[in-house]
């Protein structure tokens, strides 16, 4: 097939390589010239032949301008797939925009980070059983290799429906096997932590590819001493949050772990400050002074 890529940064580069590497024709743009095919959106729509597909993978808070720029120069039968990080709420708008120009649309989940030209990436696709059909040669290539790592969600928004739980799970395992680093490192009896680590990776029930992710940093830093607690999030831990209340569904430990993340960028906390304070004056205990 052919295909535009508009983005190609650490995912959306890769992706253009495992594509070609499949025999596709990928014709990419990106503001840096260095590593873009052509100079505008303009010139990638009339790169591609009729009925064009073009796969838009940008920062959640550019996707609308540059998916409304690029419908400029597309038309009638073409499909704009979105695989970035996009809240759900804002497929059908969107997908309602482009059907007044007779474009389609796709919003698709994507996981595997870097490693997924190598590996393969994770797709969740939402939209119309006929777009999907036409696009999966390049759904095909992307994926891993096997029967899995690929599901058609649903209609439009399913797809990023689905990679926003996706992440909010994400974020309790990573939590998890955080916790329990620390507390080996607290552990008087545990003398190689990293070693418990590695050994956790074959034949134990919390074997993962994020623990093989945690083993090779220790293997580059066994005590995380190069690195700083600060964790940023990047929206959809908050709106599987924002969907567990709308829907009533206890989620304990995504929230957890999503609240452990704004923990993580204070320095001195106001409301540990506060509790200090309040034992101190209720029961005497003593406080820590700066």
């Amino acid at each position: 097939m052919q295909l535009g890529l508009v983005g190609l940064g650490r995912m959306g580069g890769n992706m253009r390589e495992r594509l070609r590497a499949a025999g596709h024709e990928v014709v990419g743009f990106d503001r840096d010239p260095a590593l873009s095919d052509v100079a505008s959106l303009t010139e990638l729509a009339e790169k591609l032949q009729a009925p064009r597909a073009v796969w838009v993978m940008v920062p959640a808070g550019v996707t609308d301008a540059t998916i409304d720029t690029l419908a400029e120069s597309l038309g009638d039968g073409d499909i704009v797939i979105d695989g970035g990080n996009s809240r759900f709420s804002d497929d059908a708008p969107r997908a309602e925009r482009l059907a007044t120009r007779g474009i389609g649309y796709l919003d698709v989940g994507v996981s595997g980070g870097v490693w997924g030209r190598q590996n393969g990436y994770g797709l969740m696709v939402g939209g119309s059983d006929e777009h999907v059909a036409r696009l999966m040669p390049i759904f095909s290539a992307l994926k891993p290799a096997g029967e899995f790592g690929f599901v058609h969600a649903g209609p439009v928004g399913a797809g990023h429906y689905a990679k926003m739980v996706h992440n909010g799970i994400e974020y309790g395992l990573m939590h998890a096997y955080a916790e329990g680093y620390e507390l080996l490192t607290a552990s008087e009896l545990v003398t190689d932590v990293p070693g418990v680590v590695k050994a956790w990776r074959d034949g134990t029930v919390v074997q993962s590819w994020l623990l093989d992710l945690l083993d090779r940093a220790l293997e580059a830093d066994p005590e995380l001493t190069e690195l700083s607690g600060w964790t940023e999030d990047t929206g959809e831990g908050r709106w599987t949050v924002d969907e567990g209340v709308r829907l009533a569904v206890p989620l304990h430990v995504i929230s957890a772990a999503l609240f452990a993340r704004f923990a993580s960028r204070q320095d001195d906390s106001p409301a540990m400050k506060a509790v200090s304070a309040l034992r101190q004056q209720f029961g005497g205990h003593a406080v820590h002074k700066r």
